[in-house]
């Protein structure tokens, strides 16, 4: 056992210096930073790939896009808002919550509501 400890041993020090791979962060113009949040508005538009197109970090793009929202700067437009509004009758079987969502609300319904009651207010979340 002490033969393999005093036994001359090579060890190798190796040296390097950090290399900085973190680019500097890109200063984004307003205006370009609204171009792309409205692109990402449109209907059927996927914020990833524009980002992505870009060379920006989707993340961001979620970020100041949340952040234009939540400062009611930018309104989510929606495919044939100008069209007129159609509600098909549903019948309950069971008295179970149903959640529609319509954008950035959420309406939950119990299953024993009046549909034109429903109706009614799905309209006024509309025009809201």
């Amino acid at each position: 056992m002490s033969d393999s400890v005093n036994q001359a041993r090579a060890f190798e020090v190796l040296t390097a210096t950090p290399i900085r791979t973190r680019r500097k962060p890109r200063d984004w113009p307003d205006a370009e930073k609204a171009r792309l949040i409205a692109e990402t508005m449109l209907p059927g538009a996927n914020v990833s790939a524009i980002a992505r197109a870009e060379g920006l970090d989707p993340s961001q793009l979620y970020g100041w896009r949340r952040k234009a929202l939540a400062l009611g700067s930018v309104v989510p437009l929606s495919e044939g808002a100008n069209e007129e509004v159609r509600f098909a009758r549903v019948e309950a079987f069971a008295s179970s919550p149903v959640e529609i969502v319509m954008g950035d609300v959420v309406v939950r319904v119990a299953g024993d509501i009046e549909p034109d009651h429903l109706a009614k207010i799905l309209r006024a979340v509309r025009k809201a």
